[in-house]
């Protein structure tokens, strides 16, 4: 890894140490070896919220309020700790079949700590799901909110709300 990546890496897991929720995936230990990392993390049996929606296509409006309320209930925890994903989407959803479908956020990678007030300038973010005001580059922990908003599209229509063959046609 770069002296970048490991910065990166090591701020994603300062993020994850702080992170104790039900809906997010808990962090229990880092192991920093000579040539890797090793990562103990709770099991989640059930893969891909993105995996169920691809073999499911749509969702009931019922299951739809469920699978969002998990969510938002993780994103409200996050937000309320100053902390913003900046990367929502069905591939960061773990689902956990052994605990009653319950649903994990994962991948903080793109993950920033703000102050309240504070606006962010950086672009992250996966197009379908990145809000306008990322794009405009003055944004703030709403922008999670809005990928929920496209999240929560897609489930009851088995589509996303943008089309294009590629990320500049999906952004415009």
């Amino acid at each position: 890894m770069t002296p970048e990546e490991v910065d990166s890496f090591n701020h994603e897991i300062s993020i994850l140490k702080t992170l104790d929720h039900p809906h997010i995936l808990k962090l229990y230990e880092v192991f920093d070896e000579p040539k890797r990392y090793c990562l103990v993390t709770e099991l989640c049996k059930g893969g891909e919220l993105f995996n169920e929606i691809v073999t499911k296509v749509q969702f009931s409006e019922s299951e739809a309020a469920t699978i969002i309320q998990q969510i938002l209930l993780a994103v409200a925890f996050c937000h309320d700790k100053g902390i913003v994903h900046r990367d929502l989407k069905p591939e960061n959803v773990l689902i956990d079949k052994e605990l009653n479908n319950t649903l994990k956020i994962i991948d903080f990678s793109n993950s920033v700590i703000i102050e309240p007030g504070e606006t962010l300038n950086v672009t992250h973010g996966t197009s379908y799901y990145i809000a306008p005001e990322v794009l405009a580059k003055k944004y703030t922990e709403k922008c999670d909110v809005w990928s929920i908003g496209v999240i929560l599209y897609i489930l009851l229509s088995g589509k996303p709300p943008f089309d294009g063959d590629n990320d500049e046609e999906i952004t415009e």
